[in-house]
């Protein structure tokens, strides 16, 4: 079965903002108003949604973020989804959404990291429609150096496009060069470990039905430390997570180590059995370049001396 990508979107196409976990608080209306501007100044047109409260750690009671996030993904008028920012319990939304009407929908592209790739990885699991992990509205780094993209323009592309990524990565498994090709699927740590062995991260199913290539699992840590990383590693893989992993990409972190555990050697203890390359360094979490990835995308990872790089294909 193909995995489905959202149309292009074009000049006056519209976003909508949502907030499923954590909302905007007084003092951050400022830097939303902002940050709604630069994408108004793309040629997109913006509509803020009723679930926006900050005052506490969700913005709306459970089932009306849902309501809010199920009609924006659901209505054809609006192309992508971008909440302003992640949160803590985005997961509290997960037997409220209907993902069989997501899937019968035309495909939105719906954004965010953190605490909303607990909802990403889902949607893209269980509906087969392609989602973006990469900066939320609010922390979205509109312009940057070098040739990073950001997700306005990711989500400027149609079907068959394709985009590489390249950096100074590490192997933590060995020293020799790696190329694998895999259906890209993945997110915060802190978040999709809660999801392994349940029917929301089913990704051997996901993998049988959409990949029979494998998978290119990424994965990064917001800020538990060495120790909480490596149980939740252990614990993902215990579950099945990374049984159709051809490779591991884990992200750069400003999360601490522990006193006698580093977080790579975290990711070593925990997934070094899993038997496929680990590569380290990759810039796809909340530490800069915040390199975009497409769950659901066909991903070719080459890694060699002095050189890495990772094209993803939405196709």
């Amino acid at each position: 079965m193909a995995i489905r990508f959202p149309a292009p979107l074009r000049s006056g196409d519209c976003v909508g903002v949502t907030s499923p976990s954590k909302g905007v608080e007084r003092r951050e209306r400022d830097h939303l108003e902002q940050a709604v501007r630069a994408v108004r100044n793309r040629g997109y047109d913006v509509v803020i949604g009723e679930c926006m409260d900050g005052t506490s750690h969700i913005s709306a009671p459970a089932e009306e973020r849902a309501a809010e996030l199920m009609a924006m993904l659901t209505d054809p008028r609006i192309r992508a989804v971008v909440p302003p920012r992640g949160g803590e319990t985005a997961i509290d939304l997960l037997p409220f959404l209907d993902w069989d009407s997501v899937a019968a929908a035309d495909p939105t592209w719906f954004v965010g990291f953190s605490d909303i790739s607990t909802l990403l990885l889902p949607m893209t699991l269980r509906t087969g429609i392609a989602t973006l992990h990469t900066n939320n509205l609010m922390n979205t780094p509109y312009k940057l150096s070098g040739q990073v993209l950001t997700w306005p323009d990711i989500i400027a592309f149609g079907p068959g496009a394709s985009f590489t990524q390249s950096g100074r990565w590490v192997r933590l498994d060995g020293d020799g060069p790696a190329d694998v090709t895999g259906r890209l699927v993945g997110g915060c740590i802190e978040a999709v470990r809660h999801l392994a062995a349940t029917p929301q991260g089913d990704v051997a199913r996901f993998a049988r039905q959409h990949a029979p290539e494998g998978l290119i699992v990424y994965l990064e840590a917001a800020g538990d430390d060495a120790f909480s990383v490596c149980r939740s590693l252990h614990g993902m893989r215990l579950a099945g997570f990374f049984a159709e992993a051809k490779a591991i990409l884990v992200a750069s972190t400003f999360a601490p180590d522990s006193p006698t555990l580093t977080q790579q050697e975290a990711v070593v203890d925990a997934l070094a059995r899993v038997g496929v390359p680990i590569i380290a360094e990759v810039g796809c979490g909340h530490v800069p370049p915040y390199v975009p990835m497409v769950n659901g995308a066909l991903g070719h990872l080459r890694f060699g001396t002095g050189s890495a790089t990772l094209t993803q294909s939405l196709r």
